[in-house]
């Protein structure tokens, strides 16, 4: 699979996933969207369903899906879970990128 998720990460969305009693069976949903000042930026969702174009694997006991369109975007990318004193949040860790913005949330490849 084009995309993995750090065993930190996979807690975190495993503790969201609890503590919002979401259904059993979600999925995280991992993406890029066209937008951000280097022209791309990521995208985490949330989802009930998959289709034949995901490419769905379960890792350190999250399912994830990714749509087979992103493949050249997110191949080798390691999604990570940071939590410090300055920010906290989900941090994608992408061997693609060549050029990425400033705030950290978009990227060109």
């Amino acid at each position: 699979m084009s995309v993995t998720l750090s065993e930190k990460a996979a807690g975190e969305v495993k503790k969201i996933i609890t503590e919002q009693n979401m259904p059993e069976g979600m999925v995280l949903r991992i993406g890029v969207q066209g937008g951000g000042c280097s022209g791309f930026s990521y995208s985490l969702n949330f989802d009930t369903q998959t289709s034949e174009r995901d490419r769905v694997q379960e890792v350190h006991g999250v399912k994830l899906a990714v749509d087979k369109k992103f493949d050249p975007y997110l191949d080798g990318t390691v999604v990570d879970f940071f939590d410090g004193l300055e920010k906290r949040g989900f941090v994608f860790n992408n061997p693609n990128v060549v050029k990425s913005c400033g705030c950290g949330s978009s990227f060109q490849v």
